[in-house]
């Protein structure tokens, strides 16, 4: 029989720890070599080379030609079928944060471990939330959330069954959401060459696999009646216009995105060769991060740190560490300093 574990409800007050949080680790170690070496985010750290814009998305409200053009780029990268709209927001995170309130369900499951802000957000809009260990388990769910591929691990989930789950979970008036914002640089990983018209939202980011999180830019793919209801919720002028113009051109330049996979990839092998060397096992995860497995991680993410070396912990997988991708030559010589001194 599939297990779920219903999760207990954090403080209000508690706060989720994410990657990047460099102004904290400056405090806690104040003694930290700089500049620091920022490994504890999922960016890529080859952004795309921005591009002059015209002076009209600074000085005039973003119009409809603007978001539509940003998301038939969207749409055409990430390979849509013609029966789901692609709608841009403010980054992944803002449609995560809207959905729970704009479909509401009293029971959500979460394919864990995983990306903490999916079950917070379904959680602060009343839902009772359990994490499942299998797909077979979120089916009985009146919402289910899989991270595809997943944080901070890089489990797979096959496409094909999730669109299965997606389609049965519509049949009863449920609801799939498939995140996807680790998926560009494994199109493989994609449920939407397989996507029902019903019961499925998709969520992508443009930030992480173009190195500008800064931008805030993000796309919900899905049927038109979601599309309609999502729009409306997200109200005009949701996403800048310097934003929508980067996003369209980045987007539609397939030759750069094609020559960043092969390198990032490159960059992932070298990553686990050199942590393998250090000691650390390689659990898994994707061509932008990966995550190690070290008896008393903590205490080697503060031997790190002292070195100005930042990764990213995890309360709940306390012998786990994820590293991101070292941005540079020198990045690549520190750590490996670091990890031999510490």
């Amino acid at each position: 029989m599939t297990r779920a574990l219903l999760l207990e409800t954090p403080a209000p007050e508690a706060p989720i720890l994410h990657g990047g949080r460099l102004d904290a680790a400056r405090r806690a170690f104040p003694q930290a070599p700089l500049p620091w070496v920022d490994l504890s985010t999922g960016v890529s750290p080859r952004p795309y080379p921005l591009p002059e814009l015209p002076s009209s998305v600074w000085t005039r409200l973003p119009d409809e030609g603007g978001f539509a053009a940003a998301e038939a780029a969207a749409a055409r990268a990430y390979r849509a079928p013609a029966h789901l709209e692609t709608i841009a927001g403010a980054g992944t995170q803002a449609f995560i944060q809207l959905l729970p309130r704009l479909f509401p369900a009293r029971r959500v499951g979460v394919l864990g471990f995983t990306y903490a802000e999916h079950a917070a957000a379904w959680r602060a809009a009343g839902a009772q939330v359990f994490t499942a260990d299998s797909l077979d388990a979120l089916a009985a769910a009146d919402a289910a959330v899989v991270v595809n591929p997943n944080n901070p691990d890089g489990r797979l989930a096959p496409p094909r069954q999730l669109a299965a789950l997606a389609g049965d979970m519509a049949g009863r008036g449920g609801l799939l959401v498939v995140d996807e914002a680790f998926a560009d640089f494994a199109p493989q990983a994609s449920v939407l060459p397989h996507a029902p018209a019903r019961g499925l939202i998709v969520l992508r980011s443009f930030g992480k696999a173009y190195g500008l999180p800064g931008v805030r830019l993000g796309f919900a793919l899905c049927g038109r009646d979601l599309a309609a209801p999502l729009r409306a919720a997200l109200g005009p002028w949701s996403v800048s216009g310097p934003a929508l113009a980067l996003g369209a051109t980045a987007l539609a330049d397939v030759a750069w995105r094609a020559a960043r996979a092969v390198e990032l990839q490159q960059d992932a092998a070298r990553l686990d060769a050199l942590l393998s060397a250090a000691g650390f096992e390689i659990i898994g995860g994707t061509a932008l991060f990966r995550l190690a497995s070290r008896e008393n991680a903590g205490a080697w993410f503060e031997r790190l740190a002292r070195r100005g070396v930042l990764t990213r912990s995890f309360a709940e997988r306390p012998q786990g560490l994820r590293f991101g991708l070292p941005a540079s030559e020198a990045e690549w010589g520190r750590l490996a300093e670091a990890l031999e001194g510490a």
